[in-house]
């Protein structure tokens, strides 16, 4: 018998979840629900094995072996919260919360339930990146001196969104930080970020960025360089570069990188530009979601990534947030100590 597999939020990615899901082999059937039925009605007319439910609770009792949260952000932590009471494994989209504080204290109360609790970093799957965290494994670049992620979107997301969203940082560059931590098998110490305004202004009326770039010293001296924007008009770019004493690797390289090269006689990249991070990552979302499932029936991924994985990542991403602010390094202890460790006491 195949996994049933439950998906709580229809939206975009929540969508493209459940299409993803009743793609494979090893998922029988899904049970989905969403705030706004016009998205269970779409999904279920649309895919013949998804049954809907009203809401989530009705789901997580509908005897599925694991569910897939992909709502408002705003709903994570206490989605995780009856996921895990309810004893069902989770993969939760990014982040577990809008804030440190609220992320760890669910890490605190799912740290010791048994139940496996992923966050959705899905670049952990991509071949190229991947293969790159194997090449800074295996030893093959020497000491890594500098490591690179950009993440520049084609056009901003809904102003709503936008409101919403917590800021660049926590929304869009928290893809940036979990790949360098996770290339590297290092932990940040300390971050300086910078953001600018050019386009909408409804960014800075709700205290945001549209573009930012973020320095991370990590613990063993390797800088992480971190791009991102909302306004990258040729497409949606995201590339990583790892610099080391011995050699360098480049991952999202291909004929649809999304850039003009001025080199005369080179005609590389020579494709249609990758114009949004769902044809980009594709592939690695399918992984992602077959590594979850595969961990559900019993083989585990040590790919994906875990709620205290994310946790760190959002210390990282409220480091930069307050960096940009006061224009000054801050140290991820600073925020550690009191984010995290005081809501332990």
């Amino acid at each position: 018998m195949g996994l049933t597999i439950g998906v709580i939020g229809l939206g975009r990615i929540g969508g493209f979840h459940a299409d993803t899901l009743a793609a494979l082999p090893t998922v029988e059937d899904l049970v989905v629900t969403d705030a706004h039925p016009a998205a269970i009605d779409a999904t279920t007319a649309r895919l013949s094995t998804a049954r809907a439910v009203s809401d989530a609770d009705t789901l997580l009792s509908a005897g599925v072996d694991a569910v897939v949260i992909a709502s408002a952000t705003p709903t994570h932590a206490a989605l995780i919260d009856k996921a895990v009471a309810a004893g069902v494994p989770t993969l939760c989209e990014k982040p577990i919360a809008l804030s440190v504080k609220d992320s760890a204290e669910v890490v605190h109360r799912v740290a010791d339930s048994g139940v496996p609790v992923h966050i959705g970093y899905n670049r952990r799957f991509d071949p190229a990146m991947a293969a790159a965290r194997a090449s800074v494994a295996a030893g093959d670049l020497g000491f890594i001196t500098t490591a690179r992620s950009t993440t520049l979107d084609p056009a901003p997301p809904p102003r709503d969104y936008i409101a919403a969203s917590g800021g660049i940082f926590r929304d869009c560059a928290v893809h940036d930080f979990d790949t360098l931590r996770w290339l590297l098998d290092d932990e940040v110490v300390e971050v300086y970020a910078a953001g600018g305004n050019q386009g909408d202004p409804h960014f800075a009326e709700v205290g945001d960025v549209d573009s930012a770039s973020v320095l991370l010293t990590f613990a063993s001296g390797t800088i992480g360089v971190v791009s991102v924007t909302r306004y990258n008009g040729r497409g949606y770019d995201c590339r990583l570069e790892v610099h080391g004493s011995t050699d360098s690797v480049v991952a999202g390289w291909d004929d649809g990188t999304p850039a003009r090269n001025l080199q005369p006689g080179c005609g590389f990249p020579g494709g249609t530009p990758h114009a949004f991070f769902m044809d980009r990552f594709a592939a690695a979302y399918r992984a992602e979601l077959t590594a979850f499932c595969d961990t559900v029936a019993g083989d585990g991924s040590p790919a994906l990534c875990t709620a205290r994985d994310a946790l760190e990542v959002a210390v990282i991403a409220e480091a930069a947030t307050r960096s940009a602010t006061a224009h000054r390094p801050v140290r991820t202890d600073e925020v550690r100590a009191h984010h995290v460790t005081a809501q332990r006491q």
